[in-house]
């Protein structure tokens, strides 16, 4: 059984930095892609970041580029997204999620989502 356990989230001021985890259990993820989306009240979900675990490349929304970083460790199944210079925009829920396709960039692309950890940013 698949399971995504996101943490981290929390409370800070504005230029502020958290940095959340996504531990992933359940199978192995050398094929698949990970992803970090975020949804504040309203619908959709926003993509912020995907990180491969086979070769690592990245990729980022325009709105995080040079402020958030996303990575991983092999070794714990774990991919983080470090957040600095955060602004009242980013305040959302922050989900991880995992795909073996080729696409990330949308929520339909992905096979497994966590439960989600709120982040709020004060002004």
């Amino acid at each position: 059984q698949v399971q995504l356990v996101e943490s981290g989230g929390g409370l800070v001021q504005a230029g502020g930095s958290l940095r959340l985890s996504c531990a992933a259990s359940g199978r192995t993820f050398s094929s698949y892609a990970m992803g970090w989306f975020r949804q504040a009240p309203g619908p959709g979900r926003e993509f912020v970041a995907a990180i491969r675990w086979s070769g690592g490349s990245t990729d980022y929304a325009d709105s995080v580029k040079g402020r958030f970083t996303i990575s991983r460790d092999n070794a714990k199944n774990t991919v983080y997204l470090q957040m600095n210079s955060l602004k009242p925009e980013d305040t959302a829920v922050y989900y991880c999620a995992a795909t073996q396709g080729s696409s990330w960039y949308v929520p339909d692309d992905y096979d497994y989502w966590g439960q989600g950890t709120q982040v709020t940013v004060s002004s």
